[in-house]
């Protein structure tokens, strides 16, 4: 199996529902962000929503063909009237999605930008090799 059948097989209706939606969780109300991920020319593209995320509390990683998305927030919403504590709020999240890549990916040549709540990355192929043909002469 090639890597781009490989890659694609992750697209297929039953992994799409379980990873690439957007899920809300019942216990917490919790949003996973979402991903987009298309197969372009000579490289993958990767979009992640991450709304109300920082980005120095972002962390991006692609180790053994997994390409991994993690961010943790905190967020405190405090009230005071006349010097004195109404109404205090806390929340925290973090959340971890990774996708198998495959062996196609160059390591070396990812590059991540962040803006406006969107993560975006490029994760350049690497060229596949042919197989060469060699004749072996018989002694």
């Amino acid at each position: 199996m090639s890597n781009l059948t490989r890659f694609n097989s992750l697209f297929d209706d039953t992994f799409f529902n379980d990873f690439f939606r957007p899920v809300r969780r019942e216990d917490s109300g919790d949003k996973v962000p979402a991903i987009d991920v298309h197969d372009g020319e000579g490289q993958y593209l990767v979009r992640v929503d991450l709304p109300g995320i920082n980005k120095e509390d972002i962390k991006v990683s692609l180790e053994n063909g997994v390409l991994s998305v993690s961010a943790e927030t905190t967020k405190e919403d405090k009230e005071e009237k006349d010097g004195k504590l109404i109404r205090q709020e806390r929340h925290y999240g973090k959340f971890v999605r990774s996708l198998s890549v495959g062996s196609d990916v160059d390591p070396a040549g990812v590059k991540a930008s962040f803006d406006n709540g969107v993560l975006n990355l490029t994760l350049p192929k690497v060229q596949e090799q042919q197989p060469s043909s060699v004749s072996i002469a018989i002694e």
